[in-house]
């Protein structure tokens, strides 16, 4: 019951990616659906906590009020996943792929593949999920007022209805990562032309929500005297520590969008020329000699279809006598670039960083418009754009673990 997810194709088989987050539970209109194995701790949290309610309640039921919570929380599960099929198939209509839904302990989130929105498209596919929920409600009222449903299946329907009607109007609350951010996104959007600037203010929005909740739960108790429900604050906290951080994501995530403009790849990369890879530790040093001023550039290595595959280590270098300079092959004192990691001169924002994320190293070598190496991109610097801060956290952005 979070917003919608917006990313890139992750380059990876989604059938392996579905297994390694959890269970999937097949495709449903075209839409893969994956259960996380987070859900089952909320199930668990649902059935410890009101399993002895429903026993309370319903002495009755005796150890079956447990199995009924866990009806409770597959119903809340199916309430989920129609939610955010209405978001998938909501945005079907405008050609946006939806590439996978995932149900979790939060909820779930329908993650679609790169598209072009628009403010008001953006606000329909979001709030389809609450919509969908405010239906299933209706539909379980009138199925509540139109026979005396009792026992087992009189509790589960008045769960069915006040679980769906809160879901809806909780999602609306207007603040990320909930639905109902998508309106102040879009709001501010329209009115700035800027999505970004939307984003920010829809994330400040949610943490506001945070603090009007923790304040009317868990604070105004305390400062009324009065003790607070153990279940009701636990499940605030838990719910409020979701959206605090779901809040920060979107401003930072926004933040990093608008710092786009800014990565491109000839403006960022140092200075470089390109060798063939039978050149010798001579040749890379007669270059350093013919440039009489300035820094000595970084030196790139290609193979014999011209394509960069190394760099020139400068530590290396310097240990080379000069007597062995001309006998030592350059591709001894060099390391090598990651397959693939050359980019053109001209590739920038948004989808540099997708192709760069697809690549292993940390470097990157530039090229022009004939194949010649003209500069050598490091990971750190497009970071360091984008952030401002260091390499460690250009692995995380980038997805690798090395």
């Amino acid at each position: 019951m979070t917003d919608t997810d917006i990313r890139g194709r992750s380059g990876q088989d989604p059938q392996n990616q579905g297994r390694k987050e959890g269970i999937p539970l097949g495709r449903i209109a075209g839409v893969p659906v994956i259960l996380a194995y987070s859900w089952f701790v909320i199930a668990a949290f649902t059935v410890i906590v009101y399993g002895p309610v429903l026993q309370a309640n319903n002495p009755y039921l005796g150890v079956g009020a447990y199995f009924v919570a866990f009806a409770y929380a597959v119903l809340l599960l199916i309430s989920v996943l129609v939610h955010e099929l209405a978001h998938a198939l909501t945005a079907r209509i405008y050609g946006w792929p939806s590439e996978k839904i995932v149900l979790n302990l939060w909820g779930g989130h329908t993650q679609f593949e790169s598209f072009t929105a628009t403010p008001g498209r953006s606000v329909l596919v979001a709030m389809a999920g609450p919509a969908a929920n405010l239906v299933l409600a209706g539909a379980g009222w009138l199925v509540l007022t139109a026979g005396e449903l009792t026992g087992v299946a009189g509790i589960l329907a008045n769960i069915f209805v006040w679980a769906n009607l809160l879901i809806g109007i909780f999602n609306v609350l207007p603040g990320l990562p909930l639905d109902g951010g998508r309106l102040v996104e879009s709001a501010v959007w329209k009115l700035t032309g800027s999505q970004e600037k939307g984003t920010v203010a829809a994330g400040w929005g949610g943490r506001i929500i945070v603090i009007a909740l923790v304040a009317w739960f868990v604070a105004l108790p305390l400062l009324s005297g009065g003790r607070p429900d153990t279940s009701l604050m636990l499940i605030t906290l838990l719910v409020c520590s979701f959206l605090w951080m779901g809040a920060g994501a979107s401003i930072r995530q926004a933040q990093l969008r608008g710092r786009l403009p800014l990565v491109e790849a000839g403006a960022l990369a140092e200075p470089a020329v390109g060798l063939p890879e039978f050149a010798t530790v001579a040749d890379v040093l007669a270059l350093h000699r013919d440039r009489a001023t300035g820094a000595a550039p970084a030196v790139v290595l290609y193979g014999p279809d011209g394509r960069p595959t190394a760099v020139v280590d400068g530590g290396a270098l310097a240990t080379v006598p000069a007597a062995a300079a001309a006998a030592t092959p350059v591709t001894a004192v060099s390391y090598a670039l990651g397959a693939g990691a050359y980019v053109p001169e001209w590739s920038k924002g948004q989808e540099l960083i997708q192709y760069l994320a697809q690549l292993d190293g940390l470097e990157y070598a530039v090229v022009d418009r004939d194949g010649t190496v003209t500069g050598l991109l490091r990971q750190s610097t497009v970071l360091g754009t984008l952030t401002g801060k260091g390499a460690g956290a250009g692995k995380r952005m980038f997805g690798q673990n090395r």
